[in-house]
């Protein structure tokens, strides 16, 4: 297995505690490219030249599939449109009760500049109404592959 590592920075955040446990117990519904195509895996990028965007939501077990076809639509219809966009993938997790979305972007400012859309708002609005969700920006310092 080789590791690389980054540095750490400014904008290193380690997400722990229910968010990371539900990461690990997740299964993952195919990411998205820039053009907005089905690809069978995202490459996870290290360092701070990139933003990272974990999103996790509590949701109604009923209501898990709802919420991630959502995300899904989200990705595919505004998100993969969006400049700065590098990818985004959707998990579920098996207990039924999050989704997480993962994302990276070429910088925060990118981030910020897809949430003044007024497309956003609405979109926001039915998240929402499905769930409870919390953002969490994140330099990936450590990938490691088979």
């Amino acid at each position: 297995m080789s590791k690389t590592k980054a540095a750490l920075s400014r904008r290193v955040l380690v997400a722990t505690g229910a968010g990371a446990g539900a990461l690990l117990a997740a299964q993952a519904v195919p990411s998205h490219g820039q053009n907005g195509t089905a690809k069978p895996e995202a490459t996870i990028r290290i360092g701070g030249d990139i933003a990272t965007l974990v999103n996790v939501f509590t949701v109604d077990p009923e209501n898990q599939q709802k919420l991630v076809q959502l995300l899904k639509e989200g990705t595919e219809t505004f998100f993969s449109k969006q400049p700065g966009f590098i990818s985004s993938s959707v998990h579920a997790s098996k207990e039924g009760r999050r989704a997480i979305n993962y994302s990276q972007w070429r910088s925060a400012g990118d981030i910020e500049n897809f949430r003044v859309d007024p497309q956003f708002a609405p979109y926001i609005q039915k998240l929402a109404a499905l769930s409870k969700a919390e953002t969490i920006l994140c330099e990936v310092v450590e990938v490691n592959h088979a």
